[in-house]
């Protein structure tokens, strides 16, 4: 059975984002939602820990934001999250507590859980990236498919999900290696380890390591 539900991939207790996740069964099902979501979630946000830098942005004001990184809404920056040189956050985007967004990053679409490293290079579109999950550097989000059809899930069942655009859900505590593809539709399941330079598609279960297509391991607690 294939555990690709909100529940058996995020602890919403690290994301500002919980309120629109808690509603849904299968993450990919918010990313049309989270524009709307984050406007109505910004105007709400106390003053005392948020400023608003600009229209539907909203940026903690313990966030470390370089001066070349750029910053379009909607969006929210939560506190204690830092976005380097150069990013570029396209907007509708949630960017969690702690969290990195490095160099050359670039963000559309997408929640960031508390404390996710996207730190070198990265591309991150129509995405959700639980508590921890990092992305090694060159490592990307594929999130529209070659002949531009509707991303369907694939696991043990196959699940539509009327969606040109996807990304990846990555549960929490997922590290995906250096180089790596994640192709439309990926859901990579909790404790996840991607080899560097792999190219990832599919449902990927719980507690294992993906070496390469067709050699996923489970993990082996010592």
């Amino acid at each position: 059975m294939d555990n690709i539900t909100v529940k058996e991939l995020y602890d919403l207790n690290e994301t500002i984002a919980a309120p629109l996740l808690e509603n849904a069964k299968y993450p990919w099902e918010v990313l049309p939602q989270i524009s709307a979501f984050i406007k109505e979630l910004g105007a709400k946000l106390p003053e005392e820990l948020f400023e608003k830098k600009g229209e539907d942005i909203w940026v903690a004001k313990s966030a470390k934001i370089a001066p070349t990184a750029c910053l379009n809404g909607p969006l929210i920056i939560d506190e204690d999250a830092e976005v380097r040189h150069c990013a570029f956050i396209r907007g509708n985007a949630i960017v969690g507590k702690g969290a990195v967004v490095g160099n050359s990053t670039e963000l559309k679409n997408v929640i960031l859980f508390n404390m996710v490293q996207v730190p070198h290079y990265n591309y991150v579109g129509d995405s959700i990236l639980g508590y921890k999950s990092h992305m090694g550097a060159g490592s990307i989000t594929s999130n529209v498919k070659s002949d531009k059809k509707l991303v369907i899930v694939k696991g043990e069942e196959k699940y539509e999900t009327g969606l040109k655009k996807f990304g990846a859900m990555l549960g929490d505590h997922v590290e995906v290696g250096c180089g790596s593809i994640l192709n439309p539709g990926s859901v990579i399941g909790r404790n996840v380890n991607i080899y560097p330079l792999s190219s990832v598609r599919g449902v990927i279960p719980a507690d294992s390591i993906y070496k390469k297509a067709g050699e996923v391991v489970e993990k082996i607690e010592n």
